[in-house]
């Protein structure tokens, strides 16, 4: 088979959205729904509403590969009154997202929607929020997730995918009926184009999961959860910018004769986290308080919903100070031997 026919059977005629006309058919997007993208605020990178946008002082972050606020804090805001339900009109939609944080939100789902723990204020969000997932095709070093269920450049449960094809646009396509509708609300501006797709791309990085569970469950108590928690700092950066951990707190405001009770983040990295009734506390060394953030991820989440609680969006590792990997504990996990 000649060159050109090889090209012409990867070429596929598929919805194009034009680059140049982004920030205007983000502002169509907001006409109907909150539209959250990626965006450079100040020092900070996070998902910000695109009705905030100030073209002065922010920058709309899509060509990036990601941000460091992950989109968990739309689902479950760092801080909520109780008790009150959200009566904002219209869908919001959360454009730009990576395959790794569409499964974080799959992953909270389970925390959220299944067995006895449904959240009614969450349940509310999410049958509201449409995910516009941007394939990745040039992943980071830091990058493991196809090594924790995810792929790339298809995540399963997004409503649409865009690729991004370079001065061609993005291909657009609609992978659930939210999709399909959101897509027939903004069909005028879609073209048609015969593009090639670029190529899946390849990991760098990887990480063997299978065993580790089943290995946590013979002997939890290894010498390495000495060996990492002592340059740990216990500053919860990892906490606060991983898109899975959902653990919060209950608490109460007043002033005078009124008050209200809200939730709000917490981590298992603060001392205070565990502490009980009589002030005794059974994780008050940070050795404690780092296996136990490791084993809620690698083997009690494993245990109730049948995955781990790991996207490998590499968030953590990067931002680390101390420099403390996850793959790297992983691995040491699995090649570790019981003594005899």
């Amino acid at each position: 088979m000649s060159f050109l026919k090889q090209i012409r059977r990867g070429v596929k005629l598929v919805k194009v959205l034009d680059k140049d006309k982004i920030e205007s058919f983000l502002n169509r997007l907001a006409e109907d729904a909150d539209v959250f993208v990626p965006m450079q605020r100040g020092p900070q990178t996070g998902f910000y509403s695109w009705g905030t946008y100030d073209e002065d002082h922010d920058d709309l972050m899509l060509d990036i590969l990601n941000v460091y606020i992950p989109p968990k804090n739309i689902m479950i805001p760092p801080h909520a009154r109780m008790g009150e339900n959200s009566n904002e009109p219209g869908d919001r939609i959360i454009f730009g997202i990576r395959s790794c944080d569409v499964r974080a939100i799959d992953l909270l789902d389970e925390v959220f929607l299944t067995q006895e723990n449904e959240g009614r204020y969450y349940k509310e969000q999410r049958n509201k929020t449409i995910l516009v997932a941007s394939a990745c095709y040039y992943p980071a070093p830091s990058c493991f997730c196809d090594s924790m269920g995810a792929n790339p450049v298809e995540p399963a449960s997004a409503d649409v995918v865009i690729h991004d094809v370079g001065r061609e646009g993005y291909v657009w396509e609609s992978r659930s009926p939210k999709g399909a509708a959101l897509t027939d609300t903004i069909a005028d501006w879609l073209g048609e184009k015969e593009i090639i797709m670029p190529q899946i791309p390849h990991l760098s990085r990887g990480v063997d999961f299978e065993g580790v569970f089943a290995r946590l469950l013979d002997y939890s108590d290894l010498p390495l959860w000495e060996n990492y928690s002592e340059p740990c700092q216990t500053c919860a950066v990892c906490i606060y910018t991983c898109p899975t951990c959902n653990c919060f707190d209950l608490q109460a405001q007043t002033w005078r004769d009124q008050g209200y009770n809200f939730n709000c983040y917490e981590t298992c990295m603060y001392r205070p986290q565990s502490l009980m009734k009589g002030l005794s506390n059974p994780r008050i060394a940070a050795r404690e308080r780092f296996r136990n953030r490791f084993l809620h991820k690698l083997q009690f989440f494993s245990e109730r919903y049948g995955q781990p609680l790991c996207t490998g969006c590499g968030r953590c590792t990067v931002l680390c100070p101390a420099g403390i990997d996850i793959v790297k504990v992983i691995t040491e996990i699995k090649e570790h031997q019981q003594p005899k």
